[in-house]
């Protein structure tokens, strides 16, 4: 199964250098071929280019077309002065139909979903403030039995990564899994058109880029546009017991949603799944099936339910749910044992609610209990209170030691926050932690690393194995 010419002529109408040529018209287009980096383009290919803050495809056009491009696409504003009719001349020269559009990036988006329309596999779109990725892989795993999955990867998420992982589906998957994130309002319902998704999932409303949308209630409406492109017959899998995303769903989507939760939090008649925890967090039970539960925590326990429901929601029968293997991507949910101690390393990014629940996860380890904690970004006017908060939570842990990793306003409001603990610094780069841990650790210790991905709190990690 594959795109033809004659489809895209149909999308953007005919090229500049004229009408398909019946023979045209019926070329093979792979689209996972279809090319925005002219360095890797191969004959044959589509080159779509991009136009980001620091670079501009369109300077590559007439390389594209010396590579043996197959088909151009371009913006007419973003082509140099006096240089069009020039490439129109080039191109049908070469053979080759160029289409002019108003924007590149919406053609790559325009494309994704008419490829998308020819995928029969099942399409799951992923949401959240806090554990999308990992609800992803989450998903990934346990779809498996039903056949080969096809997901998201690293942080292809956004307008350039959505259409990029449609694209990469084959007709021979099962399903596909796509991770949406946003930076703003309106983000996620392109997104969500473009994917047409059949099942979508929000896992949680926080404060993730609180200083963008000024609030959770506006967070909560971007989070519900997951639903612009759903399927009519579509279902919604949410977390149950948030009153605010209830509200804010039940706005613009009239289908079915199915809430689940974890025994003893207090939302089980709200849910349509529960599932138990064992005491040690080890296993969850439901349906009257028991798995492992694959990552540590209580929130990887709630996202471990979001994907088992959209397995059964797919037709994956409990009887045939298997023990998950998950492999995320660095920072998140990686455990290493440096020098005896136990490092939980979440250094990919960080949101106030990720934060709070890795100090939980971090408390209930065996051992003493010690923390380096780096700033979270994108909190607006709210930022200081925010920080006061996790600090004070770290306070409350009381654990035996804490490094803060900043300079700024928010870094003293952490030191405040914690003061009394037994142990407390505060550093202004990740390497200037290490001498204070140096001192302070031991063998059997647990040592928890967590900041937002522009803090790199990962550069500790060699001076920690030194």
């Amino acid at each position: 199964m594959t795109l033809r010419l004659a489809q895209l002529q149909e999308l953007w109408g005919l090229p500049a250098n004229g009408p398909l040529s019946p023979a045209q018209a019926e070329l093979p287009l792979a689209p996972q071929e279809v090319c925005t980096d002219s360095r890797r383009l191969s004959a044959g290919q589509l080159y779509l280019p991009l136009v980001g803050e620091h670079f501009d495809g369109h300077a590559f056009l007439a390389a594209a077309l010396e590579s043996g491009a197959g088909g151009l696409l371009a913006q007419p504003d973003r082509v140099p002065p006096g240089t069009a009719d020039a490439l129109v001349a080039t191109a049908t020269r070469a053979g080759v139909p160029l289409w002019w559009v108003p924007d590149t990036l919406q053609a790559y988006q325009e494309l994704a979903g008419l490829w998308r329309q020819q995928l029969e596999a099942a399409v799951v779109a992923v949401t959240g403030s806090a554990g999308k990725t990992t609800t992803r892989e989450l998903i990934r795993a346990a779809l498996a039995p039903l056949g080969p999955v096809w997901a998201s990867s690293g942080n292809e998420n956004n307008d350039i990564g959505v259409p990029l992982t449609l694209l990469g589906a084959s007709p021979g998957q099962a399903a596909v899994v796509v991770e949406m994130g946003m930076r703003g309002l309106g983000e996620i319902e392109r997104l969500s058109r473009c994917a047409r998704p059949d099942v979508a999932v929000i896992t949680n409303i926080g404060t993730a880029h609180i200083g963008r949308l000024g609030s959770r209630e506006a967070i909560a409406t971007a989070k519900c546009e997951i639903t612009s492109g759903l399927s009519a017959d579509g279902v919604v899998v949410i977390p149950a017991g948030d009153p605010l995303l209830d509200q804010a769903l039940a706005r613009v989507w009239p289908g079915r949603v199915v809430r689940v939760a974890l025994d003893g939090e207090g939302f089980e008649t709200q849910a349509d799944w529960v599932g138990r925890l064992d005491s040690l967090g080890e296993t969850l039970e439901l349906a009257g099936v028991t798995l492992p539960v694959p990552l540590e925590g209580a929130h990887h326990a709630r996202n471990l339910l979001l994907a088992l429901a959209v397995a059964q929601e797919l037709g994956l029968d409990p009887a045939r749910w298997q023990p998950l293997e998950v492999a995320l991507p660095g920072g998140r949910s990686r455990r290493l044992e440096i020098g005896g101690v136990r490092v939980l390393d979440e250094t990919y990014n960080a949101s106030p609610e990720a934060v709070l629940a890795s100090l939980e996860l971090l408390g209930r380890q065996p051992g003493r209990h010690f923390a380096v904690l780096g700033t979270m970004l994108e909190l607006g006017d709210q930022s200081l209170a925010l920080h006061r908060q996790v600090a004070a939570r770290a306070r409350q842990l009381n654990l035996d030691g804490l490094v803060i990793v900043d300079g700024g306003a928010e870094g003293e409001a952490m030191l405040a926050a914690a003061s009394g603990l037994p142990r407390l610094e505060r550093v202004t780069a990740p390497e200037a932690a290490a001498a204070p841990l140096a001192q302070w650790l031991e063998p059997g210790d647990v040592l928890l690393l967590k900041g937002s991905r522009g803090v790199a709190l990962e550069r500790l990690i060699p001076l920690l194995q030194r």
